[in-house]
């Protein structure tokens, strides 16, 4: 018989819990756990830069709980004005941003700067699932051109930082919600035609190392000890690690210092250096395992608004995921897009996990009664 003790722990237990999905917990701290241990490993054994990013990860699993207890009612209310304040911090970077590396990105706000783009990855889709929820039993082509309007204006003034990586994730996740608004195929084509016809403006947009990054996709040799020089050492690195890998911590590429960005951008090319291709199968099963979970959980949305952001946030962490691989094997340019829960960062850490405290919001409260 249990003693009273014993049951108000129990109770404390499920109402810590009782809004935590534990099968998608499960893949996250998997996949969390691998990314310290590559870390350890990229920064030489760097106890002071895991210890750093085990706290980034705790803060955004605080996050991610506390986003997961918040009713659906006020996810759906917090999307316009979230919305409207990424757009004012966007326009404040543009007019007072500092600038980094001939970058503009980041804003000071007295305490702490903040990087704005970061915010608008859930404000978007958030803003365009709120759109679409509310015209949903009339909508027309009107609509679709102003949730396209809606996406298109943080996008471009991401672009005019400059920050391709994060322009193209957003992208992704607002055109992800008109894909599953149940867009036709023949909008979809001619957005994708309008695309191709505006590929001079972006062009014209770009700064000269992102050119020279697009360009030296086609041939890296051409540019081997600069632009190309990151694709080189990334894929000589991943080739290296044949089927069983070379090792925890016993990568040359890494250790030799020949591997740059390694533990950002490139973790994914110090991950299969060591741990070849069997360490690289269970880590995308791992991915396939969030992924499928949250794709679950999207079909099992009971209203348009969760449908639509839950399939979105889903589809852009696997977005994420490969962009950032097909960067590290050469198959993609180099954007500055980060491994999902492995690369080292605080920023896109608290995003990420932001968005899974969203789907878990969804899946443990599965009525959201409109106001």
């Amino acid at each position: 018989m249990r003693t009273a003790p014993t049951i108000e722990r129990l109770r404390w237990w499920h109402y810590l819990t009782r809004h935590v999905d534990g099968f998608l917990l499960s893949g996250i701290l998997l996949l969390m756990l691998t990314g310290l241990a590559t870390l350890y490993s990229a920064t030489d054994a760097n106890l002071g830069r895991v210890t750093n990013q085990a706290v980034n990860m705790l803060v955004a699993l605080g996050i991610m709980w506390l986003v997961a207890y918040i009713p659906l009612q006020h996810i759906m209310r917090i999307a316009l004005p979230l919305y409207v304040i990424g757009l004012i911090l966007l326009l404040g970077v543009a007019l007072f941003g500092e600038i980094n590396n001939g970058a503009r990105r980041w804003l000071n706000i007295g305490v702490t700067r903040i990087q704005p783009s970061e915010l608008m990855k859930v404000a978007v889709p958030l803003m365009m699932a709120w759109y679409f929820d509310k015209h949903e039993t009339t909508l027309r082509l009107r609509d679709y051109a102003i949730a396209t309007a809606l996406l298109l204006i943080p996008v471009v003034l991401i672009l005019r930082q400059p920050d391709l990586g994060t322009a193209l994730l957003i992208t992704a996740s607002g055109f992800y919600v008109l894909f599953l608004t149940g867009l036709s195929w023949r909008i979809m084509a001619a957005l994708l035609v309008a695309g191709a016809v505006s590929l001079p403006i972006l062009w014209s947009m770009m700064h000269d190392y992102q050119r020279r990054r697009v360009m030296t996709l086609l041939d890296p040799t051409q540019d081997a000890l600069g632009a190309g020089y990151h694709t080189i050492q990334s894929t000589i690195a991943v080739g290296s690690g044949g089927i069983l890998g070379k090792g925890w911590r016993k990568g040359t590429q890494t250790h030799l210092d020949f591997l740059p960005e390694r533990s950002t951008d490139f973790i994914f090319a110090v991950f299969s250096e060591e741990f070849g291709l069997i360490g690289n199968s269970l880590l995308l099963l791992l991915y396939l395992i969030v992924i499928a979970r949250g794709l679950m959980i999207a079909a099992n949305a009971s209203t348009q608004f969760t449908r639509l952001i839950a399939g979105s946030i889903t589809l852009t962490f696997s977005t994420y995921i490969f962009v950032n691989i097909g960067m590290v094997i050469g198959i993609l340019p180099v954007v500055g897009v980060p491994l999902p829960l492995i690369s080292y960062g605080g920023t896109s850490m608290v995003t990420m996990l932001l968005g899974f405290g969203i789907l878990m919001s969804i899946r443990t409260h599965p009525k959201l009664v409109k106001t």
